[in-house]
């Protein structure tokens, strides 16, 4: 019996052991880029052109001077980023979790149909009605405004889906069946009780959108015009395409470290949820 034990003892921690060296490595993995993107930021272009070192370069105060006097208004280009970032965060997440919430908590002839049509929706590529889409907005005179930006983004299948799958195994229906016994409204439900119960959900998903709208290029690229209202990945895309005289390596890194550093701050904000979420179903499990 107790030579059974100890050969469970030393499985287990052998497990232990490979998990942890798995899980150093793809963490090594992971951030070593973001090392040498950073290591490259502070580089000059001639030391770029010679190849990667793993040493931190001199250069960093001057790839920033550079920038800041370009051509491009980098500033602003954050500024319009953070503004669509964050709005279509906020409404993508919050009626998505209510339409998740109506398909759940409600039962009505048509549920199961909309919910295969939210889906197919979903596997509709965004490229494949870009110019119905640009027609539209040229009609509603929309263009050049981020109005076709963050208004749209309410309508996210992926982000319904998900908070649906997690409505089946976080949200019980007794828990809104003793709320409206209770005489609670369901505005005053959904706000109060569901929104709570569904923050994992609702971080992982503000994360995911944030850094979908943050990197998006093709959709701002078709309707921002003015040099002001562009976003960063916009700017970007102009800095790389400069002629090969006025090319900066350096200031092209600088600028993509640059444009990293919210969403570094937005994943460490709501990080805190999806750890307290995943603790949450640990002990409940």
């Amino acid at each position: 019996m107790d030579n059974r034990r100890v050969k469970k003892g030393a499985s287990v921690t052998t497990r232990r052991m490979i998990a942890y060296i798995v899980l150093i490595l793809v963490t090594f993995l992971c951030l070593f880029w973001f090392y040498v993107l950073f290591i490259n930021a502070t580089r000059g272009h001639s030391d770029l052109t010679r190849g990667f070192t793993l040493i931190p370069g001199g250069f960093a105060l001057k790839n920033w001077d550079s920038l800041m006097h370009s051509s491009q208004p980098v500033l602003l280009g954050m500024r319009n980023s953070l503004i669509i970032s964050i709005c279509t965060a906020v409404l993508s997440t919050y009626f998505s979790t209510m339409t998740a919430y109506a398909i759940h908590a409600y039962t009505f002839k048509i549920r199961n149909a909309m919910f295969t049509f939210i889906l197919a929706v979903m596997m509709i590529p965004t490229q494949v009605v870009a110019l119905g889409f640009i027609q539209l907005m040229g009609k509603m005179k929309l263009m050049d405004t981020y109005i076709p930006l963050i208004i749209p983004a309410v309508a996210a299948p992926a982000t319904f889906f998900y908070m649906k799958q997690y409505m089946e195994s976080a949200l019980p229906m007794a828990l809104l069946e003793a709320a409206r016994i209770d005489g609670s409204g369901e505005f005053r439900t959904f706000n109060s009780i569901v929104l709570p119960l569904m923050k994992p959900a609702i971080a992982v998903q503000a994360i995911f959108t944030f850094v979908a709208n943050w990197n998006n290029y093709f959709t701002p690229a078709l309707v921002l015009t003015t040099d002001n209202k562009k976003t960063l990945p916009i700017l970007i895309a102009q800095l790389r395409s400069a002629d090969f005289l006025k090319f900066d390596m350096g200031q092209v890194y600088m600028m993509i470290a640059f444009s990293i550093f919210p969403v570094i701050v937005v994943y460490l904000i709501l990080s805190k949820h999806i750890v307290g979420g995943v603790a949450v179903g640990a002990v409940k499990g």
